[in-house]
């Protein structure tokens, strides 16, 4: 029999321990990973022994995985016998294998060819699946535009062919972690030496396979098991292994020159830091949470340790760790998630979807997987954790067989079989990707793979610690947060080694738009200059970025456009571009003047640079400091608002904003430490004359010497009048109506009715329906009359620019959106969707209803996003956000704060999202504020928020009744608890949507307190259950009669309960419970459990049935 090295057998060295003798072993390391050099390491004890080891891993790598390889496509199969099927994942996985032996022989002077041999086999491997995807490019361009699995690239092709094997109908390939995860290992052997990427084509290729990845964050995919979410029914979701690949991907490719030390300008990839942002901070959000229906899942451990070590913030990933190993590591592996029915014996085989309710039967039945033993080996390593290495070392030996050839075979799953003991998966058939995980921990438990090698670009380090990339390309170099500084409000830089915290400095450049408004903000003291000044720096708006970007990965044979015209956010502005010889700034996208009125509220503009220097500060991660151009227009000035920028302007002054360190400057001192990206993709025929830049208006007189001097905007006040009653009259009449009214209001709704009846091309003395919107809704925008505004921005379907990205940051928080007029058909965003889709929905389903609304639910979406985004605390126990409901519950507090009078359709932008965020926080002031009980529960019903473990509470009493049923609407018991698990989102949210069922805000609270009372009593007497559905109406009604009697008020009907409403929560809770206890002695049963389930004990019932707290 073939020797086998010791490590085959698991008893191996790890890294840190010595021999006997105290001498360092040959398959050791003579000290820590901390204390050693590579240098040092690379010299190892025995030469001739670290050779023939390598030599039995060349066998063993030949046998079992290089002799599966096609020769023509490079591709591997899932399974040894599979002749068929090539698998884009477990390739590259085997071709990873294959590599990490071809960098441990590059250490070995003469190893007879060897290395050259798996250096170009891993090389054959990642150009065969390049080249299967290039011929799909027109899929990738498409997908750019619509995330689809339509349009996915495949992730099975034919083994030997490359050609389609499944279709998209009966596949799931959308598969953004698939795509992630080739890219991170195509960046890694390059920058080993290997040259991969042939071609200016590929290049290209390459870059769109960025854009393919940029919006993992709001892409719903199958995941890494290719399944979506754990029912198994077609449907996919956002997986936080995706979104954490896609993030990891881009840190590995932005920068990366494709042809390796060889290459030029134009083979480098760039990548949208605002991208990698959004997915890096939902990706932190989801953790420890895998996705809706997953709360927990092994694909994490591949996430957030090798390959991808997608996040470094050490709490967060230890907390997912722990999460994955408690409630997922069996005897003889790791489960893949709770539930799972893949190749369990209960399985069936012949479909290929389940049936609803069928989930509850794998419980206790999902195969157990060796290959996270052998994940969680390779983490000890990285780690220098030699207790980990060796306590799953010990479990993995149990999970070993040999060959026919005495090589060591890892089994690929173990099935329970229902009596305690497991099923093995056939013997005769390798799991490649199985094998090549355990040649890798093989390779670095002996000794003979430096962590450095198998990770050339250090993704193991926070970027922080990653060695510097010398070039004129933006790198990340992320900051850390030790735990000791997140009370800062100042982000920290924390040093590796002595702990210590630094303060990012934010950049910010002043441009007055002329030079008259550049004299007058001189006299308060501030200092800016005009675009002539800052000369040849060149200020753009984002938008002309945006057009010089689509120039980046445009090839014209492979059939591929450029970067999608997607909005270059926050931190893409904070950069400095050189273009073709031009220095350039942007100015952020909160000074462009867009479509939608927001722009016009200098209040709103004064609370988003605040937001935009603490955003940029934040979450910047790239070297050199961010610079962040802040645009001063001669209509803010006008503004009657423009004193208290003026305010602002002098804080920033002072060098701080909300704590966060900022430096005013001039352009051309800043820039030598700003963060310069060179755009050299850039020819000079691309630039078309029409990116101008941002041009300075002159004027004859510039004498303003202060505010005093210019002519403010005018304060326009009216009375609302409705004109509903117009809809029924003529035409002629409306026109006559229209000349005889100076009202703006009354000119909206008379405008609004002939664009309903005769179209927008209707004309009325030569101007049309569209025109006159137009011109209405800018003149009422110059006077600030917001119901106007917002009527006028309705019928011309306006839509707030960037919404799509707050929708999703929503979403991901594990809250979901409705849309709609209360009483109406409401629309629910469960899913990251496009601006035209939610167009679709604003105009379809709100508009018809309410016109202002249309866009007031539209501004309370926006403002909702950026606040779960900075305050998530806010939205805690609220799980659908119900916008009509929200409003409802802004009209409702201006009524209890005496503000009757106020319009909520008139008051200004930045006032809506200052009392959205007064009715969001009611828990902190209502005590202060004297609000009664009944207020509250109103403003709280509005919200249906719910306190802490809810959800769990629901759960219990479903497990100990025949249902719950409220206003004629019925969850039920069955298949309720057979189709769901008690902490997955989709059972909390149909709870939710029974509550919803409840029409008055405060009976909805109520009830909310009562199924916490009824859990407290079944909780603390545990033989007590329910032999029907549990009636929340007749318990309401049963307890409001007893507040009648106690009080000697005589009950008329259970339609006005107020009073009961009202009552404190200490009374209302003692009624409460007195009805609930009634109604278990009058329906409910005692009982003790039985092997059958719940059987009557009459008798078992004693003193303390209702202990209610």
């Amino acid at each position: 029999m073939r020797e086998v090295p010791k490590t085959l057998s698991i008893a191996v060295t790890t890294p840190g321990s010595s021999g006997p003798s105290g001498a360092p072993s040959s398959a050791g390391r003579q000290a820590s990973l901390e204390d050693i050099h590579l240098d040092q390491f690379l010299k190892t004890s025995n030469y001739e022994d670290t050779v023939k080891q390598l030599d039995i891993y060349y066998g063993i790598v030949k046998r079992q995985l290089l002799r599966f390889q096609s020769p023509i496509t490079g591709l591997f199969p899932i399974m040894s016998t599979d002749h068929e099927v090539g698998s884009v994942r477990d390739s590259v996985y085997c071709a990873a294998a294959v590599w990490s032996l071809y960098q441990a022989y590059r250490r070995i002077d003469d190893d007879r060819g060897k290395s050259y041999e798996l250096g170009q086999s891993t090389v054959k491997c990642m150009r065969g699946i390049l080249e299967c995807w290039v011929k799909q490019a027109r899929r990738v361009e498409v997908f750019k535009q619509r995330q689809s699995n339509q349009y996915a690239l495949h992730g099975k092709f034919h083994l030997h062919t490359g050609e389609v094997i499944y279709a998209d109908e009966a596949y799931n390939h959308l598969q953004i972690d698939l795509v992630s995860l080739y890219i991170i290992f195509l960046v890694q052997m390059i920058t080993s030496g290997l040259q991969i990427i042939y071609t200016q084509d590929e290049v290209a290729f390459v870059q769109n396979l960025v854009y393919y990845v940029e919006r993992a964050y709001r892409t719903p995919d199958f995941g890494m098991w290719e399944r979506g979410s754990k029912y198994n029914n077609g449907t996919p979701e956002i997986h936080a292994s995706s979104i954490g690949m896609a993030k990891s991907a881009l840190e590995a490719i932005n920068g990366c020159n494709l042809f390796g030390e060889k290459g030029a300008s134009w083979s480098v990839v760039y990548v949208d830091i605002d991208a990698h942002n959004r997915n890096r901070s939902i990706f932190e959000t989801m953790l420890p949470r895998e996705s809706s229906s997953k709360g927990v899942d092994s694909s994490l451990l591949l996430t957030l340790s090798f390959p991808a070590f997608a996040s470094h913030e050490e709490r967060l990933v230890e907390q997912t760790k722990h999460n994955v190993i408690t409630r997922l590591r069996g005897k003889r592996g790791f489960k893949r998630f709770s539930r799972d029915g893949f190749l369990s014996k209960l399985e069936d085989k012949d479909r290929r979807y389940y049936h609803i309710g069928e989930l509850k039967d794998f419980e206790g039945h999902e195969c157990e997987w060796p290959l996270f033993f052998i994940q969680m080996i390779i983490d000890g390593v990285f780690k220098s954790n030699p207790e980990q290495i060796e306590e799953y070392q010990n479990e993995l030996r149990n999970c070993l067989h040999t060959d026919v050839n005495g090589d060591p075979v890892v089994t690929m799953y173990y099935a329970p079989d229902g009596e305690g003991s497991y099923v093995r998966s056939p013997s005769q058939t390798l799991f490649l990707w199985g094998q090549s995980m355990f040649i890798i921990a093989q390779l670095l438990t002996a000794g003979l793979l430096h962590i450095n090698e198998l990770d050339p670009i250090r993704r193991y380090l926070p970027s922080y610690n990653r060695p510097r990339r010398a070039g004129r390309y933006s790198a990340f170099q992320g900051k850390a947060v030790d735990d000791k500084y997140t009370r800062l409000r100042v982000p920290a830089i924390v040093d590796g080694k002595e702990g210590t915290a630094t303060d990012l400095v934010v950049q910010i450049v002043l441009i007055a738009e002329s030079q008259r408004l550049q004299a007058m903000m001189a006299t308060y003291g501030i200092q800016t200059q005009t675009p002539h000044e800052v000369e040849p720096v060149q200020i753009w708006s984002s938008t002309e970025l945006i057009k010089v970007y689509q120039h980046l990965g445009v090839n014209s044979k492979v059939g591929l456009s450029g970067r999608p015209g997607r909005p270059v956010g926050s931190l893409g502005t904070s950069k400095v571009y050189r273009i073709c010889g031009m220095t350039v700034l942007c100015y952020p996208l909160i000074f462009e003047v867009s479509d939608f009125y927001l722009y016009r509220d200098m209040a709103l503009l004064i609370d988003d640079i605040k937001t935009e220097l603490q955003f940029v500060g934040k979450y910047w991660r790239l070297s050199g400091r961010p610079t962040v151009c802040l645009l001063i227009r001669e209509e803010h000035m006008r503004d009657p608002q423009f004193k208290e920028m003026l305010d602002l302007m002098a804080m920033l002054k002072k060098g701080y904003c909300d704590g966060m360190k900022v430096r005013i400057g001039r352009l051309q001192n800043l820039i030598s430490s700003s963060c310069i990206e060179h755009l050299d993709f850039v020819n000079q025929s691309n630039l078309s004359y029409n990116e101008n830049a941002f041009v300075q208006i002159n004027h004859e007189y510039i004498g303003y010497q202060s505010l005093t001097d210019v002519p403010k905007a005018l304060t326009y006040i009216e009375q609302k009048t409705s004109l509903d009653h117009f809809k029924h009259k003529p035409t002629h009449e409306i026109i006559e109506k229209m000349r005889n009214t100076e009202s703006i209001y009354c000119l909206c709704q008379l405008w609004g009715i002939l664009l309903e009846r005769e179209g927008a091309n209707f004309e009325v003395n030569g101007l049309s329906v569209n025109q006159a919107l137009t011109q209405l809704y800018h003149r009422a925008g110059s006077l600030r009359y917001w119901r106007a505004v917002r009527y006028c921005s309705s019928l011309l379907h306006h839509i707030v620019d960037s919404i799509s990205p707050f929708i999703t940051t929503v979403l991901v928080n594990g809250k979901e959106l409705t849309v709609g007029v209360i009483g109406q058909k409401e629309t629910n965003f469960d899913k990251p969707m496009t601006p035209a889709e939610i167009q679709n929905v604003m105009y379809t389903t709100v508009q018809p209803y309410n016109v202002i609304q249309a866009v007031l639910q539209q501004e309370v979406v926006l403002y909702c996003g950026r606040l779960i985004a900075t305050n998530p605390s806010m939205f805690r126990g609220i799980l659908k956000i119900r916008i009509g409901w929200v409003l409802e519950a802004m009209r409702l507090y201006l009524q209890m704060s005496g503000q009757e009078s106020i319009d909520l359709e008139n008051l200004s932008p930045y006032q809506v999202r200052i009392l959205l965020q007064k009715v969001l926080t009611v828990s902190e002031w209502a005590a202060e504020e004297k609000l009664t009980t009944l207020q509250r529960r109103q403003l709280e019903g509005c919200l249906c928020r719910v306190p802490k473990h809810f959800y769990n509470k629901i759960w219990e009493i479903l497990q100990r009744t025949q249902g719950i049923t409220t206003q004629g609407h019925l969850l039920p018991t069955v298949p309720t608890l057979t189709n769901m698990s008690r902490g997955e989102i989709t059972f909390s949210l149909l709870v939710e949507e029974t509550l919803m069922c409840i029409d008055c805000p405060e009976r909805r609270q109520i009830t909310v307190e009562l199924l916490c009372i009824i859990a407290t009593i079944l909780n603390r007497n545990p033989e007590l259950h329910f032999k029907q559905a549990l009636d929340i109406d007749d318990i309401l009604s049963e307890a409001f009669a007893m507040y009648c009697k106690d009080n000697n008020i005589e009950r008329q009907n259970d339609n006005n309960m107020t009073p009961f409403y009202a009552l404190y929560y200490t009374e209302s809770t003692g009624y409460l419970a007195r009805a609930a206890v009634n109604k278990v002695l009058q329906g409910g049963a005692l009982s003790t459990l039985d092997e059958n389930g719940f059987s009557n004990g009459g008798d078992q019932m004693h003193d303390e049935t209702c202990h209610v707290s």
